[in-house]
Formats: C-alpha cells, sequence, structure tokens
C-alpha cells in the first residue's frame, strides 16, 4: 500500500502527526525524503506537493493519498473519499474589493476573476448561470483586483484577514475544504486500506475525549451513572473485600471538570483522568 502526503507546508506536520499517533511510525525520518517506510511492511509512504497527490492517487503511482479537499476538487479527478481527518480547514472563497461595484455573483457576468484554482473557479460559475474570465495565477492573487487584472478573486481564506488587510470582502463561499484520506477506486475493498482507515479514524474519535476511573461507593453508583455523561454506559467492576466499585467512563474533555465535581459530592475518591491516545468504535 502507498500512501501519499504532502511533502511541506500545512498539512505536512498534522498529517506525519497523524499517522504516527494512528501507529504507522516513519522508520527512516522525513526530512527531504521522496519516501519512508513504516512499521507495517507492507505501508510505504510517498511524499509530494499536496497539490500533487490526487494525480499521484488517480494515475495509480499510490493508492491512497491525504490532501485538502480543495486539490482533489481542483485536479477533476476520480477518487473515493474515505475519511474527514479534521485539519487544514479553510474556505475557497469569491471576494472583490470592498465598497466596490461588486457585491454578487451576478455582479461578475461579463468580468474577470483570477484564482490559482480555475477548474474549481468555471465549475462554480457554471453552476451560477454566468461565464466570467477566469484568469489563472500562481500567487499574490489579492493584489489582482487592485492592478486592474481582474474585478475579483476566488482565493483560499481560514479566517479572513488576509482579505481584509487587502482591502477585499467575501461575496461568497465556492468551497469549504479540510484535509481527507483520498483512494483509488479500484482500493476501495482492500484489507490494508482497511486497517488505516481504522487507525486514523481510532485517532480522529479519541481527540477531545478523556478516561475517568474512579472508586465509588456501590449504594450511589445510580447516582453516579446520572452524572456521567460517557459514551455509552460506564464499565463498573468490583473491588474485592469492601462496598465499593471501580467506575471507568469516557467523557468528552469539556465535561470533565464539572463531572468531578458531581462525583466527588456523591462519594466517588480516587478520581484519575487520562488522555486516550485511540479509539475504536
Amino acid at each position: 500500500m502507498r500512501l501519499a502526503v504532502p511533502n511541506k507546508g500545512r498539512l505536512h506536520d498534522p498529517t506525519v502527526g497523524l499517522l504516527e499517533r494512528a501507529g504507522l511510525h516513519l522508520e527512516n525520518g522525513t526530512e527531504r525524503q521522496l519516501y519512508a517506510s513504516t512499521v507495517d511492511p507492507e505501508v510505504t509512504v510517498l511524499f509530494v506537493r499536496a497539490a500533487d497527490v490526487p494525480e499521484y492517487v488517480a494515475d495509480g503511482a499510490a493508492d491512497a493519498g491525504v490532501t485538502g479537499l480543495d486539490q482533489v476538487r481542483e485536479a477533476g479527478v476520480d477518487l473515493d473519499e474515505r475519511l474527514d481527518l479534521g485539519f487544514g480547514n479553510c474556505r475557497l472563497v469569491l471576494a472583490a474589493p470592498e465598497n466596490g461595484s461588486i457585491t454578487s455573483v451576478e455582479d461578475l457576468a461579463g468580468g474577470t476573476v483570477a484564482t490559482e484554482f480555475p477548474h474549481i473557479a468555471r465549475e462554480y460559475f457554471a453552476e451560477q448561470g454566468i461565464d466570467p474570465e477566469v484568469v489563472e495565477v500562481s500567487g499574490a492573487t489579492e493584489l489582482t483586483p487592485h492592478v486592474e487584472m481582474a474585478d475579483a478573486i476566488i482565493d483560499i481564506t481560514s479566517t479572513g484577514t488576509t482579505l481584509r488587510v487587502n482591502g477585499l470582502a467575501v461575496v461568497d463561499e465556492v468551497l469549504q475544504s479540510s484535509a481527507r484520506l483520498f483512494v483509488h477506486p479500484d482500493m476501495t475493498e482492500d484489507p490494508k486500506l482497511a486497517e488505516i482507515e481504522t487507525a486514523l479514524s481510532s485517532v480522529r474519535s479519541a481527540e477531545g475525549k478523556r478516561y475517568l476511573m474512579m472508586n465509588a461507593p456501590e449504594d450511589e453508583l445510580d447516582a453516579i451513572r446520572d452524572v456521567i455523561p460517557g459514551l455509552g454506559g460506564p464499565t463498573v467492576m468490583n473491588i474485592a473485600g469492601g462496598d465499593q466499585v471501580a467506575v471507568h467512563a469516557v467523557v468528552d474533555e469539556r465535561d470533565v471538570f464539572e463531572v468531578i465535581t458531581d462525583v466527588k459530592e456523591r462519594g466517588a475518591s480516587d478520581i484519575l483522568v487520562t488522555e486516550i491516545e485511540r479509539l475504536v468504535d
């Protein structure tokens, strides 16, 4: 199984970190490497540009890949999306100069739009029923309206700060993107893919969760159950030689503070909270 991942940029470190937490440890590092073996002899990681990942997977040079949805949509290739990895979140937006004449998509009929994503732009405008000229640029997209190269732009934004600094306002949202696991259509039933997907999703499932352990009076068990908003019900185990039980539960991190207070009021003691690395549903 060959897995293509971004070799640099904002998706590189989160992707490598996710693989490590999922147990797919890289054997020979990532610095200036074109590929790396993993602890699984059947899985090799290929390091390529994020924009090239879709083509690598579509052409069969890689069996699966991690990149942004925006890159796959721009490449126009037919891949199977398997898992949203929860990082690299951004929006592709249509933006135009603030206080200018472009305040809606329809205002761009007969106009010009600059973008690094011409394929997505043309698909978007076709859906809107208009056909402005799309000019492909490779950088400094925000500058093009100010030098009269374009009436508007389609570009990536995370917070909108760069647009505002450059005197641009969002007219419409074109696409919401994040890093995702994509596979070649011929590999969707591959057992090794299923293993990788389970490993990655187990890390995603554990995010924001904590493992809560405590001892509690057996006669307060029902009351303690009522205040633990866990993943299903808590696990209860008898403790030899006493009237207490051990209670284990998975809870959301945001609930931990309140839960500890509540269970202590009901007699719980020896409370331990730990992080969860992986959670297989």
